[in-house]
């Protein structure tokens, strides 16, 4: 539904992509990002190197932002991301999720079927994006264990829910809240169940299928329901949005590093302030355990003109308090 004071508002948008720190640092990025600016200026990643291009026709005000992380275990990670990125640059601008999501959903078919035909291997990413329409609130499309995450000044809350077993048992049935949250947040499991390109194992856990398997209000536990993968979500004003790939959070007690993040980005003046310190507090402080591993931010805000960044918005509490490990 449109909120009415959002066309007042000026989206800030910045993003930033890692091979890796330290010890966390694999010879290869095969993460991406994607950010068409609401003059229709993109930036992304071509053979790991920043790009910047102006879409033709991109409407004004329009902006469209997403996170992708390539499977490297199955090979051809970085190109699967690559193609990903290329055909979102050439998608119109959709103001109806069920219109993204059809785009989506057929291109995910078009380049499952190329890269089979031409590695004879089927590559994967994660997908999680927003299409963001002038005056109304955005669309969400999710694939995989990337993530979307809302930081108030004191709270972190998840926007998505992972692609990843325990998710499947909870649907099943066979995981509850609690111990589906310490698996998927608490731990490190490099599993996922569905990719972009792959395909999924929810429908059945012993064969992949070609389609992707959305996970909607019908099919999540009632405690993940208002965390379906395509959905419309209405971004907030004073509130730090954050689309991320797993490499920040690859590590033993993952909820208590999460918990830390208000704290890193709660005096940043602008989106380029706090994705720089989000980088910063991993190649600095990072948590004990990290694991190998790219990583990949984009950062938004919507910001009055005029006006700072204002402390008031509540936001869920599951992480808790910062807990500074």
């Amino acid at each position: 539904m449109p909120h009415d004071p959002a066309s007042a508002f000026r989206l800030d948008v910045a993003a930033r992509s890692s091979v890796g720190s330290g010890r966390a640092a694999r010879t290869e990025n095969q993460d991406n990002y994607l950010v068409i600016d609401t003059g229709g200026m993109a930036s992304y990643l071509v053979g790991q190197v920043p790009m910047r291009r102006r879409v033709a026709g991109w409407p004004q005000g329009h902006a469209r932002v997403a996170v992708l992380d390539g499977m490297g275990g199955h090979g051809h990670g970085r190109e699967a991301a690559e193609a990903v990125v290329a055909g979102l640059l050439y998608l119109p601008a959709f103001t109806q999720a069920d219109a993204l999501a059809q785009a989506l959903d057929a291109l995910h078919g078009q380049l499952q079927q190329a890269f089979a035909c031409e590695t004879g291997r089927r590559p994967g990413t994660t997908l999680t994006l927003l299409d963001i329409p002038p005056g109304q609130d955005a669309l969400l499309y999710h694939v995989g264990d990337s993530r979307l995450y809302a930081i108030g000044p004191d709270t972190i809350a998840p926007l998505t829910v992972d692609h990843v077993p325990a998710t499947g048992f909870a649907m099943d049935g066979a995981l509850g809240a609690d111990d589906w949250w310490e698996q998927v947040h608490g731990e490190h499991r490099p599993q996922i169940s569905q990719a972009f390109m792959l395909g999924n194992a929810f429908a059945n856990p012993a064969l992949l299928a070609d389609a992707l398997f959305p996970l909607t209000p019908d099919n999540l536990p009632p405690w993940l329901a208002g965390l379906a993968d395509r959905r419309v979500v209405a971004l907030q004003p004073n509130v730090t949005y954050v689309l991320a790939t797993d490499g920040f959070w690859s590590c033993p007690q993952a909820q208590r590093w999460m918990a830390r993040w208000p704290g890193f980005v709660r005096h940043c003046a602008d989106a380029h302030a706090a994705v720089a310190a989000l980088f910063s507090a991993l190649e600095t402080q990072p948590p004990r355990g990290m694991h190998p591993d790219n990583a990949t931010a984009v950062v938004l805000r919507l910001v009055a003109p005029g006006s700072a960044l204002a402390d008031e918005t509540a936001l869920p509490e599951r992480l808790g308090d910062a807990d500074h490990a």
